[in-house]
């Protein structure tokens, strides 16, 4: 049957016995018809996916952010996978020197930036639970997570130190330091230090490891050691988002996410679509949650590039045009912008290019749905109609997860649709 070409059946449907219920059938997708993809040799934990990518591809750009001059954004600056390395070395003793023992649990609060996949390197390099907090719930989820997890170091972006303070006093018998990704007021400090916590800047959190390192100069023997990971361990605690009542945590092995990152790699070749060092990723899809996480940590492991949004969906498209990210994770509202955007440009166009654009349009997807791959439907109409639209929002040969029409024709995109829970690691892709 057609509904069933992407699946396969595991197990026969069994009968109602001896008052048991009945049944129906087990299935499997296609892409694991033979068994689930093998785990990928040497990487046991989520610090290897960082670790080997590391080895291989030092001078790769990894991260990178918009440089704002004079209170305009320019071009995406970057940092390299050995640059991100030595600054998640530096976070990582600096948080054992805050006290925090292999098995603690470590809080991020903000929106998706450098210095969030940093400290989670830093809690995945030392053993630590990243615990990702967020307040969508309402203000007193961040409460709840915080004390139901027992976080005791809490990295913070530094537009939302304040909500972090509403949480007083009835944090304070666990939470111990705050880490700003930017910078402290003296009333910030002054209101921390009245619950006896201490709070740090991002610049002076990285200085706690160079006093460290001018402790052991004085004989202090107290070397922080990464510890051996394993795949059974913890290596992070997400909360639901979408249950009613108090947000739940569940519990997500190195396990969970190097099989997930192998099963996304299996599915993506399979499609002739594999990730390169070449790619490159627009991250804003919030962090907190599991899809984007498992995302990220694909293109980590193989060595490819993450540029951060500014943190406003209003500047998101722009953001866009300057990165030009190869594949991009998109959630309708986001596809509404840029359908909304692709419109109002073919509207003040004139009446010709609005038509012709409208011609490529219907003449393209009438043969994608004949069967035709996307880059062999119309080719002309790529070079001549949509190679604008390319240039505007994608880099080269662009991949997308799309499920709109009008872009997946437009951007000449491959278009896969994802499911995945809020904080589970279920996940499957569908092609449409």
């Amino acid at each position: 049957m057609a509904q069933r070409k992407f699946l396969i059946e595991v197990e026969p449907a069994k009968k109602a016995k001896d008052g048991r219920p009945s049944i129906g059938p087990v299935y499997r997708s296609v892409f694991a018809k033979d068994g689930f993809p093998a785990p990928i040799v040497g990487m046991d934990s989520c610090w290897d996916i960082f670790r080997m990518s590391v080895e291989k591809y030092p001078d790769n750009r990894m991260l990178g952010r918009r440089e704002v001059v004079n209170g305009k954004p320019g071009k995406y600056v970057w940092l390299t996978y050995k640059e991100v390395y030595d600054l998640v070395i530096k976070v990582g003793n600096s948080i054992r020197s805050c006290g925090v023992e292999e098995g603690g649990r470590c809080g991020i609060f903000g929106a998706n930036c450098p210095e969030w996949i940093m400290s989670m390197e830093a809690c995945n390099a030392h053993g630590l639970h990243c615990v990702p907090l967020y307040d969508t719930l309402g203000a007193d989820a961040v409460e709840f997570v915080i004390c139901h997890a027992e976080v005791t170091i809490a990295f913070v972006e530094e537009k939302k130190i304040p909500e972090v303070l509403k949480t007083f006093p009835n944090t304070t018998q666990y939470l111990r330091t705050i880490v700003s990704f930017g910078k402290v007021t003296p009333e910030q400090r002054e209101e921390v230090q009245k619950f006896g916590l201490a709070i740090y800047s991002w610049d002076e959190f990285l200085l706690l490891d160079s006093d460290m390192r001018s402790i052991l100069l004085q004989g202090d023997n107290n070397q922080h050691d990464l510890p051996v990971k394993k795949k059974s361990d913890i290596c992070t605690i997400m909360y639901t988002s979408g249950t009613t009542g108090d947000p739940k945590g569940v519990m997500i092995s190195n396990n969970s996410i190097v099989t997930l990152i192998a099963g996304v790699k299996c599915l993506l070749e399979s499609a002739n679509e594999a990730l390169r060092v070449e790619d490159v990723y627009l991250s804003y899809l919030p962090l907190a949650h599991i899809f984007d996480r498992v995302i990220e940590e694909c293109f980590i492991n193989h060595g490819a590039s993450i540029g951060f949004w500014r943190g406003d969906v209003k500047l998101l498209i722009e953001d866009i045009g300057e990165l030009k990210p190869s594949v991009f994770c998109a959630v309708p509202r986001v596809l509404d912008r840029i359908y909304t955007g692709l419109q109002q440009k073919l509207s003040s166009g004139g009446f010709l290019k609005k038509s012709m654009f409208g011609f490529a349009y219907h003449y393209k997807l009438h043969n994608m749905k004949k069967g035709n791959k996307h880059e062999d439907a119309s080719p002309l109409c790529d070079k001549f109609v949509f190679s604008k639209v390319v240039d505007i929002y994608c880099k080269g040969r662009a991949r997308g997860k799309c499920t709109n029409n009008f872009i997946r024709s437009s951007t000449s995109c491959y278009p896969c649709r994802s499911f995945s829970t809020s904080s589970g690691m279920l996940s499957c892709s569908s092609r449409i």
